[in-house]
């Protein structure tokens, strides 16, 4: 049976100098009226960042990313979108950016997606908010199956950097979820990430805590 909220808290608490050392680690996320006001472009930034930083150098992605962002018309949504076959192969020799083909096309076929979720929710930002925590893996789910480069930890990243509430299955976090006996490797499945979403909302239900609080208190109780 997993610990308890308290146990995974003072275990975390132990190896960050104490209670109110862990407390000042852990970060808010953003309130749902904020969340929900973030224009489209900016979540295909982020998307774009993110997907960028995937198993490459972030300082190299973060210190061109101004470049980006000229390179992607500030990531206008209906502009990326409508990007023509040649406009792409222009990118892939614009030094502006990394110039990987895959992850640039990335970029119109997400765009395609966030105009998907607008006509849809209202905006895409609307969708993220009234997504409910209790299914979190669903919506990482939705994420990798509808967007493009989205699976993995990229679709929670994006989400944990924009402010709203989720978990990252980090390396320190999935060891801590098999410490606790929710799974016995690193959830690929959906029985497994049901699983991790269940021992979440326990944890959320004893806690009163968001989930991003429980995912760094797993992380942080790890060494």
């Amino acid at each position: 049976m997993a610990a308890s909220f308290a146990d995974l808290h003072a275990r975390a608490a132990a190896r960050k100098g104490g209670d109110a050392a862990l407390e000042a680690l852990l970060t808010n996320p953003k309130p749902a009226a904020e969340l929900a006001a973030i224009p489209d472009d900016r979540w295909l930034s982020d998307m774009t960042r993110r997907i960028f930083q995937s198993g490459f150098n972030w300082k190299v992605i973060d210190s061109k990313w101004d470049g980006f962002e000229a390179a992607f018309w500030g990531f206008d949504v209906g502009r990326c979108a409508l990007m023509s076959d040649e406009d792409l192969d222009a990118l892939v020799s614009d030094s502006r950016i990394v110039r990987n083909g895959a992850k640039i096309r990335s970029v119109r076929e997400n765009a395609a997606f966030l105009q998907d979720l607008a006509a849809e929710y209202g905006s895409a930002a609307k969708c993220f908010v009234e997504w409910p925590a209790e299914d979190y893996a669903g919506l990482l789910d939705m994420l990798k199956k509808r967007g493009s480069r989205l699976g993995g930890r990229v679709g929670a990243i994006t989400m944990r950097f924009m402010g709203r509430d989720g978990y990252v299955l980090s390396e320190d976090v999935v060891k801590a979820l098999i410490r606790e006996g929710v799974v016995d490797k690193e959830p690929s499945s959906r029985k497994d990430m049901a699983a991790v979403q269940a021992a979440f909302n326990a944890w959320a239900a004893e806690s009163e805590r968001p989930l991003s609080h429980i995912s760094r208190v797993l992380a942080f109780g790890v060494g």
